[in-house]
Parts: C-alpha cells; structure tokens; sequence
C-alpha cells in the first residue's frame, strides 16, 4: 500500500539496491495477512485452502518479525516526512491483522488458549499504536505547511484506518474474552469504528475533489487509489461481527450499501489503473494497494454472504478473492525479485 507517492524522484535519497527501511514495509505484512484471514472466512469449503491459508499466516509472522527487526535496526522514524509518516498506519495494521491471522488460523498449531492470548496482545498493541497514529499524523500534516492538490493521494488514508481495523479484528476477539469485559470493548470498537469512518470520509471526500479536478496525477500514486477500499471494506467487516446474531438488519442496513459503493470504486480504480498501465505503470511498493484494501472488501462481503445465505454473495466473495490471490502473488513476487536483485 505503500512508497513514497508526493515527491519528485530526485528529492528521494536511497541508496542504490536497497528499500527504504520505512514504515511502508509493513505493508507487505498487511497484503499476506489478509490473504490469510480472507481465505479463513470464505463463505465456503475449498478443499485444502485452509492449510495454505495457515502457511500464509505464518508467511506474514515471519514478515511481521523481519521487518520489525530492520526498521528498528535502520533507526529512521520518518515522523518528519510529510509523505512516508503518512504510512505510519500501516505498522499497527500490520500487528492487527497477524492477530487476527493467528485466531482464526493459528489456533490449528499452537491452540486456542495460546491463539487468544497472541491475538489479544498484538491487538492492544496494535489498537493503542493505531489510536496515536491516527491523530498524531493528522495533526503534524495540519501543523505543517499544505502541501499542493497533487499531494493528496490514497496514502493520505493509512493513519486513520487502524481504528477501523482494530473495531472488526476487536470484534472478532470478543467472544473469547471475560463476558465482565466484553461490554465495554464492544462499546470501544463502536467508538473506534466511527472514528476511522468519519476521518475516512474526510479524505476520500478530497481525494474526489483532487482527482475531478486535477486529473489522476503521477502514475506512482495510482495504485493508492485502491487504499480507498480499506476503511470501506473493513467497516463492513467491523458492522458484521460487531452486530452479532440479535442485530443482523443494521449490518445489512449498513453492509450492503457500503458494498455498493466498494464495487463502484473497483471499478473506477481498474479502469485509472488499466489507463494508466498502458503509458506505464513501473512496479513500486505501492503496488501492495492491490491486496490488504481488496482483501478488506472479500472479509466483509464474506460476512454478508453468511449472514444472507445469498449464492450472488458467496460467488462474489470467491471473485473477489481469487482477484485478491492473483494480485497478492503478483506483488509478492515482484517484491521478492526486487530485493533480490537490488532493483526495487
């Protein structure tokens, strides 16, 4: 999801052969977990897709780990950046969403009693990195000088997806916790859900107006275009398991609008992306925006088709994340041969 978007190449120091030890790498964690929780809530049975869906979880602890370790090692926070502290929301993402991997997936080799304890520690580690995030980055890019109308792209929405993120993988852990303190972390998630739902809608209200305006912009920032499908397909996500059994008609009062309007924006970010591909499209980091976003929209239409039992659901889930697996691979692979080569 991730690079740097806003500024000229050459303003970029990097050393030649060598990624930036920046926060964006954690989204390479984001696109493998997700591709792990989504084939873990599919709305049906694929013979031997959930012992590859563990492999990928356990993909995404290693990376999770890996870039962990160098990004501390490297000793740069970028907080200064005005582009790379954008993606600040991406380390808690990270930790959020190998969490919600090792619940659902985890618990088949280390237990559910040990798979509810890591998922309720890299959740509270997780929510509280997001929850600083999500108002100290806003607040240094208000406290700074604006930047142009270019400078608003998708990337502008990592700092306040994290609560989002936090209210649906919250969710998801509520039923194994104490029922003293479910209450209140339901009440929590709720909190957190509007949070990330209003600063989203803050954002993609001014990346509409950029782009009406301005036109798409440089062909790096296309793919965080896709970012956009982060909040929305998570909020689905978050409105399904927050809702719960008693409450199934809000979430679909909800859900099934804000799955309209996800399908609307793949198809207007396909089609910039396919118009931009044939000038040229160079691969970067940001081209992990093809995975945690799209993955966000199967996690909740899976959620949706399970609640309705509707057929039109449950394939659309499936497309959805065959297109999730194909882009995830692309990407993952790219990236590997990118590192490997020095040419990334």
């Amino acid at each position: 999801m991730t690079m740097l978007l806003d500024r000229p190449a050459t303003a970029i120091a990097v050393r030649p052969g060598r990624v930036t030890a920046g926060p964006n790498l954690f989204a390479s964690v984001m696109g493998t977990g997700i591709v792990a929780t989504a084939a873990a809530g599919l709305p049906v049975h694929v013979p031997g897709l959930r012992p590859v869906a563990t492999l990928v979880w356990a993909a995404a602890v290693v990376l999770l780990v890996a870039v962990t370790v160098r990004f501390v090692r490297a000793g740069r926070w970028h907080l200064d950046d005005p582009v790379m502290s954008q993606f600040w929301g991406a380390p808690p993402m990270a930790l959020l969403t190998v969490g919600a991997g090792t619940l659902l997936l985890g618990r088949d080799w280390i237990g559910l009693g040990a798979a509810v304890l890591v998922d309720t520690v890299l959740w509270v580690a997780g929510t509280a990195l997001g929850l600083v995030v999500a108002v100290l980055i806003p607040y240094r890019t208000i406290t700074r000088r604006a930047a142009g109308p270019d400078a608003v792209s998708g990337g502008r929405l990592m700092p306040v997806v994290p609560p989002m993120v936090s209210a649906s993988t919250g969710a998801l852990l509520l039923p194994h916790l104490p029922a003293s303190v479910r209450p209140d972390l339901l009440l929590a998630c709720a909190g957190m859900f509007g949070i990330s739902l209003v600063a989203a809608a803050l954002v993609i209200g001014r990346l509409w107006g950029r782009l009406t305006t301005h036109g798409i912009g440089p062909a790096r920032t296309v793919p965080t275009l896709w970012i956009v499908l982060g909040p929305v397909g998570q909020s689905i996500t978050a409105a399904h398991l927050m809702a719960g059994a008693r409450h199934g008609q809000a979430a679909l009062l909800y859900g099934v609008p804000a799955l309209g309007f996800a399908l609307f924006w793949i198809a207007l970010a396909a089609a910039l992306t396919v118009r931009t591909a044939r000038t040229g499209l160079p691969f970067s980091l940001t081209w992990w925006s093809f995975t945690f976003p799209v993955g966000t929209v199967v996690t909740g239409t899976s959620g949706l088709a399970a609640r309705t039992g509707s057929p039109s659901l449950t394939v659309l889930a499936v497309l959805l994340f065959a297109g999730l697996a194909a882009a995830w691979a692309t990407v993952a692979v790219r990236t590997a041969r990118g590192v490997a080569t020095g040419t990334l």
